[in-house]
């Protein structure tokens, strides 16, 4: 295939009914280096409507519970009926397979099977549509044992089958596990499935279609008019989306910036808008804002303790990490001082399982029996992001950021810089989030 391929990936909202999806024809057929396709499955479209992956988990809930399932794949077939009308597709090649999902359905005991379907009919549809090669991803999208994405395999099926055709649609957030079944991408996965063939097809871009016009500084939920980021770097990204900002999937981040592949994002219903442009690591920073956004999530706990002499005694941090690695916890910083340490872990890695009761209690049981600290609290944070490669040139950004936070009344409770010196996580109250956000924002963006 020649080197000037665009990856092109489109949204759910961007392929949610027939007048969506002729817009996306549109903007394909506007630049023919837009050669490969990555498409997701139709979302709502309007706000009291269903997407079609959650219809299609609902069909799983059924069949376990030995419900019919035959009034809700319905729903799905109706979707579907009315975009191949609108848009003239022929019917009985599509009507076969979705004839053949219902089949299949009843013998699957996960729910991938089913959950993934939403982005093969819709790729299926779309390459009828369009005139490309229809690719399925099970075919090119490979995990190991371990059920981790094995890019090496995939880049290289990849490259295989693209190297046959000139022109292909190819659906998101599924591949096929190291037992041949189907396996999907954390919900949002078809960015991780888009940039991963954006690396097999040796793109010169991979562009994220999608209902936003790109990145913000801030939540527009919490910040009001927000300004829009024009320019990120791939760490940048990667620490904004990691803490709650939303747009691209964060694990979508790492095969892009493998291949060296700059990622835009654009707005399927304003093309023409400008769009954030995800590039590789810049060394010299030349923007004319010290930092490029700020992010934060509410949902951490932390588990703080101290102890007389604590730096004097061997192994104590080894042990208290040696407990949480035991329960499969990991954690997200380590704040410490000469007595006293805290562990910062996001809620998600202490919620119970079937296999795993009280996992939080018996954690804290252990801190206490292996490590005696003489003082053990647990209490909820947020974190707060504050990103940007110009903050390691420019001094006096902590004292600004801390400033801003004094004035506005918010307690920090706990202070993290990375070593790369691009960001500063600030953990405040949860009360105070909101209150937070817009203080920094206010001081560097205003």
């Amino acid at each position: 295939m020649a080197n000037d391929v665009i990856v092109a990936k489109f949204g759910g909202t961007s392929v949610a009914d027939a007048g969506q999806i002729e817009k996306v024809r549109k903007i394909i057929e506007s630049d023919a280096r837009r050669k490969i396709i990555v498409v997701s499955a139709p979302g709502k479209r309007f706000p009291k409507d269903q997407k079609i992956t959650d219809l299609l988990l609902l069909c799983h809930q059924h069949i376990e519970q030995g419900i019919p399932f035959d009034d809700v794949f319905h729903l799905i077939t109706r979707r579907y009926s009315e975009i191949i009308e609108v848009l003239g597709i022929q019917k009985i090649v599509f009507e076969d397979l979705l004839t053949e999902i219902k089949m299949l359905a009843p013998q699957q005991t996960r729910p991938d099977f089913l959950a993934s379907r939403g982005e093969q009919l819709l790729a299926f549809l779309l390459a009828m549509y369009l005139g490309y090669k229809y690719i399925d991803a099970g075919e090119i999208i490979f995990f190991n044992e371990r059920g981790k994405l094995n890019l090496e395999k995939s880049k290289d099926a990849i490259r295989e089958k693209l190297s046959a055709c000139e022109n292909a649609v190819i659906p998101g957030f599924y591949g096929t596990a190291y037992d041949g079944s189907i396996k999907i991408f954390p919900r949002g996965g078809s960015d991780i499935t888009g940039s991963i063939v954006a690396l097999g097809a040796d793109a010169i871009l991979y562009e994220n279609w999608t209902d936003v016009p790109g990145f913000l500084m801030a939540d527009p939920e919490i910040v009001e008019s927000p300004k829009p980021i024009r320019k990120i770097s791939y760490r940048e990204l990667r620490e904004l989306s990691y803490m709650g900002a939303e747009v691209f999937h964060n694990e979508a981040i790492f095969p892009a910036r493998v291949g060296k592949i700059p990622i835009h994002i654009k707005n399927t219903n304003s093309p023409n808008d400008e769009g954030t442009i995800i590039t590789p690591d810049e060394k010299d920073w030349k923007g004319s804002c010290v930092i490029s956004g700020i992010a934060g999530r509410k949902d951490f706990t932390v588990i703080a303790m101290e102890k007389d002499l604590m730096n004097q005694e061997k192994g104590f941090g080894r042990k208290l990490l040696s407990i949480i690695e035991a329960h499969n916890v990991s954690y997200e910083h380590t704040p410490s001082g000469m007595d006293s340490i805290s562990l910062i872990i996001a809620n998600s890695e202490l919620e119970d399982t079937q296999e795993t009761k009280n996992k939080l209690e018996k954690i804290l049981s252990e801190i206490r029996e292996k490590c005696a600290p003489d003082s053990l609290e647990v209490y909820p944070l947020a974190q707060i992001a504050t990103v940007g490669r110009g903050m390691a040139h420019t001094p006096g950004i902590a004292a600004k950021l801390f400033s801003a936070l004094a004035e506005d009344g918010v307690n920090v409770r706990v202070i993290n810089q990375g070593s790369s010196e691009i960001n500063i996580i600030v953990g405040v109250e949860i009360a105070d989030f909101e209150k937070a956000i817009r203080a920094i924002y206010r001081a560097f963006c205003s």
